[in-house]
């Protein structure tokens, strides 16, 4: 595992301006000011340097996307025939609000009150739907914001996200410019911004806050933080569930530091320890609430249809999708062929993220997330939102990508930056059940 280099240390240093009168001389040995006295001005002209091109090229392809999502939403007019919390509304900005985003609007308001009811008469669910399906992150952050800045719950639940999906932009660049360089780590901000499923990332979903989570969390492993490392993916443990990927690939790679002592004992042991509480505190929370240990297992399948069956229902519904029938359970047809071809690409953004030879927390983190989406029974043509976490894959394709020009690689975007508003936002959100 690679050690941080000196740009990317705790204290920053390098690309800072020359010392002014009022921070300490360099030096006259080394040219250096002593540790910790750059000034602060310069610390943080040193991180917009570094950030803003991807951050500024994010926001771009994300913006551009939403325009046209947008345009398409009001063209047709269709959300103003569809119930406000399924895919409707008065506005069609609304819609960013519809789905899940109805769920987390209700406990940012409310709370939660778990139970279990038992529903009678549908072959496909035994339970009526409960917020305590939702982890608590996302909507305890939007109670704060609307607590702060007066905004209600859906003002708040779009603050949240886009601020997130800037943190996880920055973190997903972070990550790649260690791996490919500067250009390639703008690309990755970029492709992630870009990937089938991005459309979540600026809606009332909780998407961007884990994948923030994530990516700062692996970049914290990556440059030997363990402690961070630790605390980001145990809040993460509070945000959704699939952040058993997360915790794993931190545990694991804690584990192989502490076997080979690369880092002492105590960090990576403390590390490694304290990752699962988030998820566990919440699961066993709910069973308690519940009576019921296994209530939130109990309440995902019965009330959701959301269940691990090893890739069964994937492999049935890939089938059906590519032959044309579309008898499976919540067929989508728009969604559904933009999952089988993100399927067809998955080989191959695989094969171009492992040539790197990455961290093996971001292996790990991968494949997990990856088999996690792959291996439950769910909304086929939600598969593109079920890999949008899975951004390491962003940062293969982007290092491929780096010897091309600027120009070259913002041509080679330009239409996917205005596509995405239909296949990662109208197809998702109109077409589909995000």
């Amino acid at each position: 595992m690679s050690t941080a280099s000196s740009t990317e240390s705790a204290g920053g240093g390098a690309g800072l301006p020359p010392s002014t009168p009022s921070s300490p001389p360099p030096s006259p040995e080394t040219g250096e000011r002593p540790a910790g006295t750059e000034p602060v001005q310069g610390r943080f002209g040193a991180l917009v340097d570094r950030f803003a091109p991807a951050l500024g090229a994010y926001a771009v392809v994300k913006a551009t996307g939403l325009t046209v999502f947008l345009l398409l939403l009001s063209h047709t007019e269709d959300f103003l025939k569809k119930d406000p919390g399924r895919g409707g509304g008065a506005r069609p900005w609304d819609v960013l609000g519809t789905w899940d985003g109805i769920w987390y609007q209700r406990i940012a308001e409310n709370g939660y009150d778990p139970q279990l009811i038992p529903l009678h008469g549908y072959p496909l669910a035994s339970y009526y739907e409960n917020s305590a399906a939702f982890f608590p992150l996302y909507p305890w952050l939007m109670r704060l914001v609307g607590a702060v800045t007066g905004l209600g719950p859906y003002g708040s639940g779009i603050v949240v996200s886009v601020l997130a999906s800037f943190v996880a932009a920055a973190g997903i660049f972070a990550i790649a410019e260690r791996l490919g360089g500067f250009r390639a780590g703008v690309t990755a901000a970029v492709i992630w911004g870009l990937f089938p499923g991005s459309g979540v990332e600026w809606a009332v979903y909780s998407d961007s806050l884990f994948v923030a989570l994530s990516a700062w969390a692996c970049y914290c492993v990556m440059t030997r933080r363990w402690l961070t490392a630790g605390t980001l993916a145990l809040v993460a443990g509070l945000n959704r569930p699939t952040a058993a990927a997360l915790i794993a690939a931190v545990s694991i790679t804690a584990l192989v530091a502490l076997i080979r002592r690369t880092d002492g004992v105590a960090r990576p042991l403390t590390a490694m320890l304290m990752t699962p509480w988030g998820l566990l505190w919440y699961v066993a929370w709910v069973g308690y609430r519940m009576g019921d240990w296994t209530g939130y297992f109990k309440l995902q399948r019965g009330a959701w249809n959301r269940y691990f069956d090893w890739g069964a229902s994937t492999a049935r519904s890939t089938l059906d999708t590519v032959t044309g029938h579309w008898t499976f359970w919540q067929s989508n047809p728009a969604p559904d062929l933009i999952a089988v071809a993100l399927l067809i690409a998955l080989p191959g953004l695989l094969v171009l993220l492992l040539r790197l030879r990455p961290p093996l927390v971001l292996v790990v983190y991968t494949l997990l997330t990856v088999f996690t989406a792959l291996s439950s029974n769910q909304i086929y043509g939600n598969i593109s939102r079920y890999l949008l976490p899975a951004f390491p894959l962003c940062i293969g394709l982007a290092v491929a990508l780096r010897r091309l020009r600027p120009t070259t690689i913002a041509g080679l975007f330009a239409m996917p930056a205005v596509a995405a508003g239909w296949y990662a936002g109208y197809a998702l959100f109109e077409l589909g059940i995000p």
